[in-house]
């Protein structure tokens, strides 16, 4: 039994809610690196991880989604990637206490390797750096999450799974018709079959689309490979509202819709753009009644 199996061993999790629309409410200037926080203002970062724990998630994630070398180097912040990730592990592991897991997050670099802005080997290297700072800074396991690119997914799963911890691959399927594809064109089937076979111990998604879109896309990554599901959906599709982003989902109709992406085969379930302690606290209470 793996280490993720054992930790499903009594059914799903719930996991925690956004990180980005949290901190911005807490100050966080608008297109600033929410990452840099993790050294300026660790108070703050460390409040919304609590807020999750004492909500009821079970994971936490780390304030890195941003936190590879890439990223970090256009913001000026290549010099600090190990503290920042180190930093973001041990403010999470403070929050959780004991009584969540911490998975630590990758996001991807925001560039396009098909184009050429990027060549595999920097990404490569970024990632390898990022998943070694984390690792070593005690997470439980590591996310590579909001995925568009199979080949971006993998390079960032090859350099996760080099430290030994258990690996998550999540997708953001938020393009066509139906919200299945991710902006690249991947569809749940060739997610799952693809990381599957590069050796990821679950794979999910997050992101992109309302949760009412993300029962059928669970049942599809379940179907087409054994791995646990990780599921995050976003509060709805954001609309601006006197000048402020405002999601449309209240959180109990999020939280009603966990039977049925338990029912799909969802192992792991939160909340991504948009969605608070709030709605993690009905999750949790959906899943305890």
């Amino acid at each position: 039994m793996s280490q993720l199996q054992k930790w499903l061993s009594e059914g799903p999790l719930i996991t925690d809610g956004a990180w980005g629309t949290e901190l911005l409410a807490l100050g966080l200037a608008p297109g600033a690196l929410p990452d840099a926080w993790n050294l300026e203002r660790p108070d703050r970062v460390e409040s919304v991880a609590r807020a999750y724990v004492e909500a009821g998630s079970q994971v936490i994630l780390t304030n890195t989604f941003r936190s590879n070398g890439i990223t970090l180097l256009e913001a000026g912040l290549a010099g600090q990637l190990t503290a920042i990730n180190r930093a973001g592990v041990e403010i999470s592991k403070r929050a959780a206490a004991g009584k969540a897991l911490v998975f630590a997050s990758i996001g991807p670099t925001g560039k396009l390797l098909m184009n050429g802005e990027v060549g595999r080997d920097e990404v490569a290297a970024a990632f390898a750096a990022q998943a070694a700072a984390l690792a070593e800074a005690g997470a439980d396991a590591l996310l590579v999450e909001t995925m568009s690119d199979i080949e971006e997914a993998g390079i960032a799963l090859s350099a996760a799974k080099s430290t030994g911890l258990p690996v998550i691959v999540s997708f953001a399927f938020d393009s066509g018709k139906n919200k299945d594809r991710t902006m690249m064109g991947v569809t749940p089937e060739g997610a799952a079959h693809a990381m599957e076979s590069a050796g990821a111990d679950a794979v999910g998604a997050n992101c992109g689309a309302g949760i009412e879109r993300f029962v059928p896309v669970c049942e599809r990554l379940a179907a087409a490979c054994s791995l646990p599901v990780w599921i995050k959906a976003n509060a709805g599709l954001p609309e601006m509202q006197e000048g402020s982003v405002v999601y449309s989902t209240p959180a109990g109709v999020f939280a009603s819709y966990l039977p049925a992406l338990v029912e799909a085969g969802a192992s792991f379930i939160g909340g991504c753009c948009g969605t608070t302690p709030e709605f993690i606290r009905a999750l949790a209470a959906k899943k305890i009644g």
